[in-house]
């Protein structure tokens, strides 16, 4: 998939496109959207760029990541230890209001030169 690049602008700005370029491609793949930009409360919780859900139900946590060089790692690479733990604790968070837990899976989609979707990127433990 062609990707779009931002103009010079707020990094806010920037990462909206990406999110936005990362929804359509996951919308046009069948996923449906249930939440963007979901965030825990307070200080020091986590956040979660979309949740989507699969046509089989699955609940699918996607973080999405752009970066216009592939310089110390890439998109990929700024996805540590960290910032899976608090996607982690956000998505357990979101589960939460769940009656039973359904199925779900940590996604990642890197927007450098193209967009690339890594399914099952982490998991939870």
């Amino acid at each position: 998939m062609p990707v779009v690049q931002a103009p010079a602008g707020s990094t806010r700005a920037q990462g909206n496109l990406a999110e936005d370029q990362a929804l359509q491609h996951l919308q046009a793949a069948g996923l449906r959207l249930l939440v963007r930009n979901y965030r825990t409360p307070g200080r020091g919780g986590g956040e979660i760029d979309l949740i989507m859900r699969e046509p089989d139900g699955t609940v699918v946590f996607v973080e999405v990541r752009a970066r216009s060089s592939r310089s110390f790692g890439g998109a990929g690479g700024s996805i540590g230890a960290t910032k899976q733990r608090r996607i982690i604790f956000a998505a357990r968070h979101y589960l939460l209001r769940c009656g039973a837990p359904p199925a779900c899976r940590f996604d990642v989609v890197l927007i450098e030169d193209e967009l690339v979707w890594v399914k099952a990127a982490f998991d939870a433990s």
